[in-house]
């Protein structure tokens, strides 16, 4: 009860923020609402799960009550339809997660564009922030360019190119127009896109617009694996950039180096707080284990009072026990 009241908490303490921060940018807010601590169940609407997961979600609770000097969110999805969650139904910020939704609504918008993933799209010079994370920006320079829609993406999802990024939500028409593809699609449910990466670097706290619960995370990428991927070659790409990730290798991945497992993740890393503390530290995707064993999985962490690495640990330590419980 303790856990749950502390992150009842976490949600309305960001009201006041979210309001603030939709009156500059008139962007609509989500309601507080109450908070679960620990939820587990199967998709039929039971709250029966096979003795593995009923163990993952008991050491999961205890892992996560362990460290009150953070805010945590898991969601699993396993092959057998079992839900496993702690806080899923609560609102995180999702940072560069959120990468991975909007790289779904460009692929719908090459869809609706009769356009091509190798079409090339113009980028000026003054769109690109010489002050954000862009590994492009260090290869190619502040420079006027034409590169590959495909290229975007991968700067965007492999490398997590804050630049790549609001090219694309430029593409699709701004935050609002991404907001719509997605709806379009079915896979906005707890996910909420209002703010770009030079939005979230002027001010930080726009940040918490970008959000989404653990639960709506992993069920968006569920729905990828086993719907999307294979649809068009938009997503099928998206797919490959995924599993060649090169954020984040000592969270979700850590506990999985030696298991030969494909993982397609897209990590998320906050700002450091005014206070010191950490706004948020996320991993989530899906992994294929080699015995044809497959996963969902979402992990936020909010608010940390620990340093990135350690908070980095609590994802891989979240990420060990889902995979020891299977």
């Amino acid at each position: 009860m303790k856990r749950a009241m502390q992150t009842l908490g976490f949600r309305c303490r960001f009201i006041p923020l979210l309001i603030v921060a939709s009156l500059i940018a008139g962007i609509c807010i989500g309601a507080c609402s109450n908070s679960k601590c620990a939820k587990q169940q199967s998709d039929n609407g039971t709250d029966s799960l096979n003795a593995g997961h009923e163990q993952m979600a008991k050491e999961l609770n205890e892992y996560v009550n362990g460290k009150p000097d953070a805010l945590i969110g898991v969601a699993v999805i396993t092959d057998h339809d079992d839900v496993v969650t702690v806080n899923g139904n609560d609102e995180f910020p999702m940072m560069s997660v959120m990468k991975f939704p909007l790289a779904l609504a460009v692929a719908k918008w090459l869809e609706c564009n009769e356009m091509s993933i190798d079409d090339s799209i113009a980028i000026k010079a003054d769109e690109l922030n010489e002050n954000t994370y862009s590994p492009m920006l260090k290869k190619y320079g502040r420079n006027d360019m034409s590169i590959s829609i495909r290229e975007t993406l991968e700067w965007s999802l492999t490398e997590s190119d804050n630049n790549a990024c609001d090219i694309l939500i430029k593409l699709t028409g701004g935050t609002d127009s991404t907001m719509s593809l997605l709806r379009e699609m079915g896979l906005a449910d707890g996910i909420s896109i209002c703010a770009s990466e030079e939005d979230m670097y002027r001010n930080n706290e726009l940040s918490y617009l970008n959000r989404s619960t653990p639960l709506a995370m992993a069920r968006l990428f569920e729905r990828f694996d086993k719907e999307l991927r294979n649809s068009n070659e938009s997503f099928a790409q998206i797919a490959s950039m995924l599993e060649k990730c090169r954020t984040g290798s000592d969270r979700l991945a850590k506990p999985l180096a030696d298991s030969r497992a494909t993982i397609g993740h897209k990590t998320g890393t906050g700002f450091v707080k005014p206070d010191g503390r950490l706004m948020a530290l996320n991993d989530c995707g899906y992994i294929h284990l080699p015995d044809n064993t497959n996963y969902y999985i979402a992990i936020f962490v909010a608010d940390s009072g620990y340093d990135a690495e350690t908070t980095s640990k609590i994802i891989a330590d979240i990420s060990e026990i889902v995979y020891n419980n299977l």
